[in-house]
């Protein structure tokens, strides 16, 4: 089975793998979703399984014939991992020779030098929004954390006026800003422009990033005055290294992907003819595979090579870097799986249905319908793959900008309050020493904040542009 593109069922639609009613499909959807969640919460099975067999329970449920629920999710899931999968690659790569050449020391030293007191916050939510491009949220943490015990713990300030800015600009890249797999995913969903949702998200990003990390800092070291654990502080990067690529060229280096799709986006919008020369140059170099390929290349020379890596040592590190990606890839991938398994069946079509007789806006369900999945699995990228499924349909008679935000709407809706069931609130709880209580009282409202900051402003986007 071909994939299903959102015109194709907004236009012309074509007969779903299952005739079942609006009941039925509706009842199949809760279904679905509640043997995924009960298979990660519950049982604890990885996400990949979890979302396989929820897609086929989904189409059980929605009365499909196995072979061909099986069909629509393997076509989803080679789809998805087709249209991301070598971006989410690039991505890694690019991250993992940041992190060994020393680059991402280097930026977070050289700003360090030059903030100290009240500047300290805003110092750490621009290394981690810097950093947080290229890198995926999990190595983000792991590469600042020393970096926020040593801050907390040399200058004595409090450990959430450090931590919390960093956390935030981390939060926020992996939530709404592309290279990343939730926003890429959703973006492949609704056939959003990649170049206007990044503009528009770093325009979100940016107040969004101020509230939730240096403004929220303050409340939160009054709420939580924890100390930095000493045992938490590992070796850095660079420490083994005898040099290390220079500020300038190492930021130049990571955003060289974002502003040759900047670029992109521009040329289209003032130029705006497809037979154009400059259009169809541009339209090349800022695509997201050629924008991160070039990206990784350049990096080779510009990191790697400048932190004094051999031939060897940067097809090692190449290597290493694709390991940890497996998961993630699988994860998108049945994710995208997932997604298709719903429009398949229908249930999108039916979301475009009922949503006529709604008066709430077609944004505002999709940023409420990834809070649900979010609270419920604990994954944002779970929620955004989900979330982007079910609401694609409302993407087909949106303008370019508006599909664009609705891709911020489903993001934003998935960093809604992280608690017991996120990996990611284990990982600050345990690295920041803190309990429960206190990673609730912080990370989970930082979260929080972050969600309902960023889908205000997309709501507020919608009526101006």
């Amino acid at each position: 089975m071909t994939r299903l593109s959102v015109e194709m069922l907004a236009a012309d639609p074509v007969e779903p793998i299952t005739s079942a009613g609006h009941a039925q499909l509706g009842i199949a959807v809760l279904a679905g979703i509640a043997v995924i969640v009960l298979l990660i919460t519950k049982f604890k099975l990885h996400a990949f399984l979890a979302l396989t067999i929820g897609s086929l329970a989904l189409g059980a449920f929605a009365g499909a014939p196995l072979d061909k629920a099986i069909t629509s999710f393997s076509a989803g899931l080679g789809s998805t991992v087709a249209g991301v999968g070598v971006l989410i690659a690039l991505g890694a790569i690019l991250g993992k020779l940041l992190a060994d050449s020393g680059g991402a020391d280097q930026i977070v030293d050289t700003i360090l030098a030059k903030a100290s007191g009240r500047s300290m916050p805003w110092a750490m939510v621009l290394i981690a929004s810097v950093i947080g491009l290229p890198l995926f949220f999990e190595v983000g943490i792991v590469l600042l954390i020393p970096v926020v015990l040593m801050v907390a713990k040399r200058g004595n300030y409090s450990l959430m006026r450090i931590g919390i800015p960093a956390l935030a600009g981390l939060s926020v890249m992996h939530g709404l800003i592309p290279p990343h797999p939730g926003p890429l995913v959703a973006i492949d969903a609704v056939k959003a422009n990649l170049g206007v949702t990044l503009a528009l998200g770093i325009l979100v990003a940016i107040p969004t990033v101020i509230i939730a990390g240096p403004v929220f800092s303050k409340y939160a070291a009054r709420w939580v005055d924890a100390p930095a654990p000493e045992k938490m502080i590992p070796q850095r990067a660079s420490e083994d290294l005898e040099k290390r690529p220079g500020f300038g060229v190492t930021i130049a280096t990571v955003m060289l992907p974002v502003v040759l799709m900047l670029a992109k986006a521009l040329v289209d919008i003032v130029i705006d003819d497809p037979e154009n020369m400059v259009q169809r140059v541009f339209d090349v170099i800022g695509s997201p595979l050629i924008a991160l390929l070039a990206a990784v290349l350049v990096a080779i020379f510009t990191l790697g090579r400048a932190a004094g890596f051999t031939k060897d040592r940067i097809s090692s590190t190449v290597e290493k870097s694709l390991g940890p990606i497996a998961g993630i890839l699988l994860i998108v991938g049945a994710g995208g799986g997932f997604k298709q398994t719903l429009i398949d069946s229908g249930v999108g079509q039916m979301i475009l249905d009922i949503s006529k007789d709604w008066s709430i806006p077609a944004l505002l369900l999709a940023w409420l319908i990834a809070v649900a999945i979010r609270l419920a699995t604990g994954s944002a990228t779970v929620a955004t793959i989900s979330a982007a499924g079910l609401v694609a349909p409302l993407a087909a008679d949106m303008s370019t900008t508006h599909a664009s935000l609705l891709v911020l709407a489903i993001g934003a809706g998935s960093l809604f309050f992280s608690h017991v069931n996120d990996a990611g609130f284990w990982l600050v709880k345990e690295y920041f020493g803190l309990s429960v209580g206190q990673t609730i009282k912080t990370w989970s409202v930082m979260e929080t904040i972050i969600s309902v900051v960023a889908g205000g402003l997309v709501l507020l986007l919608s009526l101006v542009i």
